[in-house]
């Protein structure tokens, strides 16, 4: 029988057009993907974005899973017309283009570039920075992408402490967890890294108190979710010094809004959410697969608990 694939991102179509028909046929998958909205109990899968037109879930009875195009799925996951599987998208390229973005800027602020790329009046400092084993770094969030960032700049000889909500155990890192872990993790660290989904649990993780924990002079990188940090309590961490630099990826508005403050602070970097975007030619090989795995009756890869949120 003939699966139908709904692909209900129409904004990213051409980017998915010829490799996903190529290789549902290399994975021996009869599948037609449809684009326009479809008769709903026609449907075995959508291939959705948050961002998508589709918001009623209800009548796709037939639909055995929800694939999401997008890591982040907390637009979707409270949905109450979403009552099927619902996926999140974990794909070696958005990986690796997380893992480059967070060990760029932590050896940008490591080896302090900017006072060489931007030198205007040609001081001559041949001030050498420490060596990476003397700057601990805090990785906030032990998921599939904080854990792959940890291991990249532990190759590099960061000192890597990693933080999550529940406790965990991961060979050759220092686990902490809960408001104990959390100031220990921060007490001892020159970068802090933020790769939390955002939940009611994780919203303004980084506030006055927590910002307070750090050594005086720390970098803060947030590749992860906006709502993590207290914009206000940010900026004034950096204007009292307690901070020296926040290189942010992430908003609680996006696009930032042209008047907000972060573009005019000088020691903030905005970045317009690239650090991890979602490549289509390894994201569709995850999408195939999990439909494949669906289809043989095994668990699908990186489903979604809903109580949680991610």
């Amino acid at each position: 029988m003939t699966l139908c694939l709904y692909f209900a991102a129409p904004a990213v179509w051409d980017e998915y057009r010829e490799i996903l028909p190529a290789l549902l046929a290399e994975a021996g998958i009869d599948a037609e993907v449809v684009t326009k909205a479809p008769e709903p109990a026609a449907v075995d899968y959508i291939l959705y974005a948050p961002s998508a037109p589709l918001q009623d879930f209800t009548a796709f009875t037939r639909c055995k899973a929800v694939l999401s195009l997008w890591a982040g799925v907390e637009r979707i996951v409270g949905n109450a017309t979403l009552t099927q599987p619902l996926c999140r998208m974990v794909d070696t390229g958005l990986t690796e283009g997380m893992v480059e973005w967070v060990v760029g800027h932590s050896l940008r602020h490591h080896l302090g570039m900017d006072r060489h790329i931007v030198n205007p009046t040609h001081v001559w400092d041949p001030t050498c920075p420490p060596l990476a084993r003397q700057r601990p770094v805090a990785m906030l969030g032990l998921g599939a992408l904080g854990l792959a960032a940890a291991r990249a700049l532990q190759a590099l000889n960061f000192p890597v402490t990693g933080w999550s909500r529940a406790p965990k155990s991961i060979e050759g890192l220092t686990c902490l967890h809960g408001e104990a872990g959390l100031q220990q993790a921060l007490s001892n660290a020159a970068i802090v890294v933020t790769l939390l989904p955002p939940t009611p649990e994780t919203e303004n993780l980084l506030n006055a108190r927590s910002l307070s924990y750090l050594p005086r002079g720390a970098f803060i990188l947030n590749p992860g979710r906006g709502p993590l940090i207290d914009d206000q309590a940010l900026l004034a961490a950096l204007d009292s010094g307690q901070v020296a630099h926040a290189t942010l990826d992430v908003f609680r508005t996006e696009p930032l809004p042209q008047d907000h403050p972060f573009w005019a602070h000088k020691q903030i970097t905005v970045t317009p959410h690239i650090a991890a975007d979602t490549r289509p030619h390894s994201a569709a090989r995850v999408l195939v697969e999990n439909i494949r795995r669906s289809e043989a009756g095994a668990p699908l890869l990186h489903l979604v608990d809903r109580a949680l949120g991610y």
